[in-house]
């Protein structure tokens, strides 16, 4: 747990945290072309110099926002005068501990910081000078390994918290770690849903069923091959997803495996691929896109830090099956060339118009994807 004058100074961080206004982007990003997309479908810039943007949440009134892992700060952007890209910036928090997370709620713009989520009531009222925050929860474990958390309200009303593990591999005493939790709005009532997920950021519910499907990073040191990363799919409260014991549904944990069998837990609904880090998960609702994507989820992969041979940086798309699995394809690709990376896909979200947007924390960037092509 912080100490009091740290908590402090981070309190006095969002006080002080005011608003940016710059211009929106126009012209689209060079780099760009080296994406491919389907056919029809389109890509620009939605918003430059977004510093280190990760997940992103919808206000009622329209404001994008916009944590970060390594910043500490929270963005908040506003498309004012209606031409599809924001038009006015803020920095509605500063000086907290890895707000990846972000969540809206009757008004209030709920954050994740390792070991606790705070609010900003009422913020897109306050965007010029945000609030002070209200903590709603500092029970969470203060380890900052896999401690940046995605955050989300569910169908059922309550807020979904993953924790990670704090280790690459291990089995921790205390059972918080490696799971997705859920509590209510006011930050009670904290129960586990998932067991044995060594590390979520990023998960969303069927637009039909209301069934939880959520990314999850395979462990490291296996190899370059060993293990894939995994789209999994929750059926029912408590089930187990192998972590530590089983990776990618068949691969007995060298140091773990031996403690229980493969056959105990829940498959993955999908491999995606080793070490290719998938963070964002969001399903598609919107009427823009081909039918074909309605309700199919879009998969942002953050790409491999320690592979020889890098795999990853791109959008999957995965299409829900009758017996709970999961097909998936490429949908956008090209951020790698070669061994070098010019973007990092974080989070994908819905816009209003029916495209989607798709932030990338190494370019400091939000993209739109749209689609122009026939129906």
């Amino acid at each position: 747990m912080r100490s009091a004058s740290s908590f402090l100074a981070v309190i006095l961080g969002f006080i002080l945290a005011g608003s940016v206004c710059v211009p929106p982007v126009r012209d689209t990003d060079p780099e760009l072309k080296n994406i491919r997309l389907p056919s029809g479908f389109h890509i620009d810039v939605y918003a430059a110099d977004v510093t280190n943007a990760r997940a992103m949440c919808w206000g009622d009134k329209g404001t994008l926002f916009v944590g970060t892992r390594d910043e500490g700060v929270v963005h908040a952007l506003k498309d004012t005068n209606g031409d599809g890209k924001p038009d006015e910036r803020y920095i509605v928090a500063k000086g907290l501990n890895m707000p990846v997370g972000v969540a809206f709620r009757d008004g209030d713009l709920f954050i994740s910081a390792v070991d606790r989520i705070v609010k900003l009531e009422s913020i897109e009222d306050q965007l010029q000078a945000p609030p002070p925050p209200v903590v709603v929860t500092d029970r969470f474990p203060n380890k900052e390994h896999h401690g940046w958390k995605f955050i989300a309200f569910g169908p059922d009303g309550l807020l979904y918290v993953p924790v990670g593990a704090p280790c690459n591999i291990c089995e921790s005493e205390d059972s918080i770690f490696a799971t997705i939790t859920r509590m209510n709005a006011q930050g009670g009532d904290l129960r586990i849903v998932a067991h044995g997920v060594r590390n979520s950021v990023g998960f969303d519910w069927h637009p039909t069923t209301g069934e939880l499907w959520f990314s999850e990073n395979g462990r490291d040191w296996l190899g370059d091959d060993s293990p894939d990363c995994e789209l999994n799919h929750l059926t029912s409260v408590g089930q187990h997803f192998g972590y530590p014991y089983c990776h990618a549904g068949s691969i007995a944990d060298p140091e773990f495996g031996g403690v229980r069998n493969c056959a105990d837990f829940i498959p993955p609904a999908a491999k995606l691929g080793p070490h290719v880090a998938p963070l964002g998960v969001r399903f598609y609702t919107g009427d823009q896109f081909p039918q074909k994507y309605k309700n199919a989820m879009f998969i942002a992969e953050h790409g491999s830090w320690n592979r020889s041979a890098p795999i990853g940086y791109r959008l999957a798309v995965a299409f829900p099956l009758p017996d709970g699995s999961a097909r998936t394809e490429i949908f956008a690709e090209g951020w790698l060339q070669g061994a070098k990376a010019t973007g990092r896909p974080v989070d994908v979200i819905n816009a209003p118009d029916g495209s989607i947007l798709v932030s990338d924390d190494a370019s400091d960037k939000i993209y739109r994807i749209s689609y122009t092509g026939d129906r």
